[in-house]
């Protein structure tokens, strides 16, 4: 298992599995307003991006929406890589180990949250303020992916 692409990017995938990390790493951007710092301060910082696989991501964001308590914040589609980001609380790419996917930490840098989204070729899937937050909590966000994988493996199985 791969463990880093850099000092602020974990993966939990296999070698020669692409997960779009690179793609995610070429946002660009500033802070952003109104969501809560490390150590629970309300200063202004970027979340962090999980990236999966498109197909993975889309039954993610399923499972997420029609829970009983729905839970999802800003979701993109970058379509050139293939994948789907998910916004996810600043600090969460330090202890991320999600097989078949990939964290890029921000620090505050990397990505920005305009209107459009933060790279050229992507879209909002679910656009900021159209959300159940303003991130995905990681702990749900885990358990949607990994209920996601076992999803696609057993329509695959049977196809």
């Amino acid at each position: 298992m791969e463990a880093s692409h850099g000092p602020h990017t974990t993966t939990g995938r296999r070698p020669g599995q692409d997960t779009g990390a690179a793609c995610a790493a070429g946002t660009s951007g500033a802070r952003w307003p109104g969501l809560p710092g490390r150590g629970g301060s309300t200063a202004e910082q970027a979340p962090d991006l999980v990236t999966v696989p498109v197909r993975r991501g889309l039954e993610a964001v399923d499972i997420l929406r029609r829970g009983e308590d729905p839970a999802v914040g800003p979701v993109l589609h970058d379509g050139p890589c293939d994948t789907v980001g998910f916004l996810v609380p600043p600090g969460t790419a330090a202890a991320w180990d999600v097989p078949g996917s990939a964290c890029t930490g921000t620090d505050g840098r990397g990505l920005r949250l305009p209107s459009e989204p933060p790279a050229v070729g992507a879209g909002w899937l679910l656009p900021p303020g159209a959300t159940d937050g303003p991130v995905t909590d990681p702990a749900r966000l885990r358990q949607a992916l990994d209920e996601a994988a076992r999803t696609i493996e057993a329509a695959d199985s049977h196809s």
